[in-house]
């Protein structure tokens, strides 16, 4: 069966694309930010390009390349024993925070009780409060007590961020569980420790992940706090580049700019993964939500 066209009818035409035409504003904006970036790009490409240079004075690039710089900065700064430290630190700040975290997110995700909110909010107040202005008073008072300067104090300090950003985070993930699992479970004789390790636990694993990737994150990235409290052995990797830019004596500016460079790298790297696990608009969204 053929189709007969008529030769009259108007042919149909493509649709038309709309042209999204920038404002003045938006080209304002577009600006700023690829100012921005480029700023940020010039800084760290200086910085790496430095860190295998010999020599770099009034050219564009270094007259020579090496990577001695890397193995200079690595024992002048005894990047073994800071790297130690950092991971023990990190590790510890960790486990702890999800041991307390998760049994706090827990009761605040399936109870409802007067003031929950207030409790909410006095846990976050850490997360939205900048570090100084509780960091001081808690090293006083860690010092006091003996606890500072070493390796426990550290770790207490890193605590009182880290256990609410585990709050944070897991609390979405347990009311996503629906409870009548857990009353399936409990009318078939379960009780509560073979609920919460057998159903609840299982369920929650990527919240764990997540929750312990984003403290990780955070307290290897943490200065003040563990500036404040750190003695000469138990200083991590950022308070160590810290003290090797500001102390006294020569030092070649490579072997700082390689350690910044190490820093960068490994920073990076747990950032990525945190992002593979955490969605930051959903941690926002969820602050906002409690907060208001």
């Amino acid at each position: 069966m053929s189709t007969v066209l008529d030769p009259s009818a108007p042919a149909s035409r493509p649709p038309r694309r709309r042209r999204v035409r920038a404002t003045p504003v938006a080209w304002l904006l577009w600006g700023a930010v690829i100012f921005f970036f480029l700023n940020v790009a010039g800084v760290i490409g200086s910085v790496l390009v430095n860190s295998f240079g010999r020599r770099w004075f009034d050219t564009w690039l270094p007259e020579g390349f090496t990577t001695d710089w890397y193995g200079q900065a690595w024992e002048e700064f005894r990047l073994l024993q800071v790297l130690t430290v950092t991971v023990e630190v990190a590790l510890l700040v960790v486990g702890i925070s999800v041991l307390i975290g998760a049994p706090a997110a827990y009761v605040l995700a399936r109870r409802t009780f007067p003031g929950r909110n207030v409790v909410y909010l006095m846990f976050l107040l850490p997360i939205l409060m900048p570090p100084v202005t509780y960091g001081i008073p808690l090293a006083t008072l860690l010092y006091e007590l003996g606890l500072a300067g070493n390796l426990s104090g550290v770790v207490l300090a890193n605590l009182v961020p880290s256990v609410p950003f585990v709050i944070l985070t897991m609390t979405p993930f347990i009311e996503q569980i629906d409870p009548g699992i857990e009353r399936a479970a409990r009318m078939c004789g379960a009780n509560t420790r073979r609920v919460l390790l057998r159903i609840v636990g299982p369920l929650l694993l990527p919240g764990v992940l997540a929750a312990s990737i984003l403290v990780l994150v955070r307290t290897v990235g943490m200065f003040e706090l563990t500036f404040l409290t750190a003695g000469p052995d138990s200083q991590t990797l950022i308070v160590a580049l810290y003290y090797s830019m500001s102390a006294s004596g020569i030092r070649a500016q490579q072997s700082v700019d390689a350690m910044a460079v190490m820093y960068t790298a490994m920073m990076l790297v747990l950032l990525l993964v945190a992002l593979r696990f955490v969605n930051p608009t959903q941690l926002v969204a969820r602050v906002k939500e409690d907060v208001e």
